[in-house]
């Protein structure tokens, strides 16, 4: 039961990012443009790392308190493990998204 709140919790986080991102993209052109963008970009992108190390902190510290035999839920624990490993399987093929655009720019003729 509780996989099926946290799915719909994470559905719901990821329809709010969505929205969030079209509004951020109905700006006008050139506020979207330049060096701005690209240091957005670029703090959006370590914010994202930020977070996923963030995650996996949390689930290393959980299974530990758990092993020395600390009270805490082992349900909580899976949990925990479960979205630190699903975070970094998405940063890890939004990387390998990046790379492949950045390698079909740079084999563009000019």
């Amino acid at each position: 039961m509780s996989q099926t709140i946290d799915t719909q919790s994470l559905m719901m986080q990821m329809r709010a990012l969505a929205s969030e991102a079209a509004s951020k993209s109905a700006q006008p052109a050139e506020q979207a443009t330049g060096t701005k963008s690209a240091e957005n970009f670029a703090d959006l992108l370590s914010q994202s790392v930020n977070a996923v190390a963030e995650q996996q902190n949390k689930a290393s510290e959980l299974k530990d308190a758990f092993e020395r035999g600390d009270k805490v839920d082992l349900t909580e624990v899976m949990i925990q493990a479960q979205k630190a490993s699903l975070s970094f399987q998405a940063m890890t093929q939004v990387r390998n998204k990046l790379v492949e655009a950045y390698k079909d720019i740079k084999n563009m003729p000019i």
